[in-house]
């Protein structure tokens, strides 16, 4: 499954580089995380709950940030597995600086997934990949803005 995109943040480049570096960020606006804790160096484990269709279960995951290039871009690697099956999946995320302040994200990816949650069929996993990713980008736009009026250190807690 390949995951692409462009989003616009009303936000300078280097907040929404802070944002999408915080993992308490992350956490709070990832969907289904219940858990995210650092394991090393831009290496983290996260608890995830996901339904897709009927097919619902949690995960374990591993994320690893690498070729950080701040504030422009890194590489990100996601694998995870539970009850409903596995996922796997690597991309890159942009940031390129835009008139007025704002910022472009663009990404790109890769996502493999097995066992159960495979079997809802395509489409189904094709759009809810794509509500999931809309959901979190918009989640982070406001925690971003968020952070601006309190100074930049205020965030969301993990959940």
């Amino acid at each position: 499954m390949d995951l692409t995109g462009t989003y616009i943040f009303d936000a300078p480049r280097q907040a929404v580089w802070d944002a999408l570096m915080d993992p308490q960020v992350i956490a709070a606006i990832l969907p289904g995380c219940e858990k995210m804790e650092e394991t090393g160096p831009n290496n983290y484990r996260a608890h995830i709950k996901i339904k897709v269709g009927p097919v619902q279960g949690n995960f374990e995951a591993t994320v690893a940030l690498s070729n950080i290039q701040p504030p422009h871009d890194y590489h990100l690697s996601v694998s995870g597995k539970g009850t409903p099956g596995f996922v796997t999946g690597e991309g890159d995320l942009t940031l390129e600086e835009q008139d007025a302040g704002k910022t472009l994200l663009t990404y790109k990816g890769k996502a493999t997934v097995g066992g159960k949650l495979a079997g809802v069929g395509q489409r189904l996993l094709d759009s809810s990949a794509k509500f999931i990713v809309n959901q979190g980008l918009n989640a982070l736009e406001k925690e971003i803005k968020v952070r601006i009026v309190s100074g930049g250190g205020g965030g969301a807690g993990v959940g």
